[in-house]
């Protein structure tokens, strides 16, 4: 099970930080975003645009000091739940507004995205569990190495995820 930890802290990890840091960068841009996904007053959505950034900042840190694992992989649960619940709630109300997931995109809010979270939060969920069981202890290194790559690798998968979908389309 140690593997199971160390692949979903980076997979999960890298996704949340690379989140964080590209919302950071157009901020505004998020903080717009915000009402158009979930309804709300406008002033609420810099408070909230704050708590998520905060959030998935706060979840690559929790993740990588194994004794606070389970509480990261919690929070990251937490956080992802409520993304596939808004962008549901979005689609069933026919928004179709850009992902803002990985800063700025066109790509409009879709089944892929719901997707992409349920996997996300299988990994949460399992790493979770894994650090609950214990299994946050570090495997040997040639296998905490390759369950870490893969993690990565399955990271770098679901950031570029629309653009991946976007190549195929033009070439389909």
């Amino acid at each position: 099970m140690g593997y199971v930890y160390v692949g979903c802290a980076c997979l999960v990890g890298l996704v949340l930080v690379v989140s964080a840091v590209s919302k950071l960068r157009d901020f505004a841009g998020f903080v717009a975003s915000v009402p158009r996904l979930v309804p709300m007053p406008i002033g609420r959505a810099r408070p909230i645009a704050l708590l998520v950034v905060a959030a998935e900042t706060a979840v690559p840190i929790l993740v990588a000091v194994p004794p606070l694992g389970a509480l990261g992989f919690t929070v990251a649960a937490v956080l992802l739940l409520a993304f596939t619940v808004a962008i549901a709630g979005a689609l069933r109300r026919g928004r179709r507004s850009s992902c803002r997931c990985f800063g700025t995109s066109d790509a409009p809010l879709g089944a892929r995205h719901l997707a992409r979270n349920a996997v996300l939060l299988a990994a949460a969920c399992a790493g979770a569990a894994a650090a609950m069981l214990g299994a946050a202890d570090s495997p040997p290194l040639a296998g905490g190495l390759i369950a870490g790559v893969a993690g990565l690798v399955g990271a770098l998968l679901i950031i570029t995820l629309d653009d991946i979908v976007d190549l195929f389309a033009r070439t389909a």
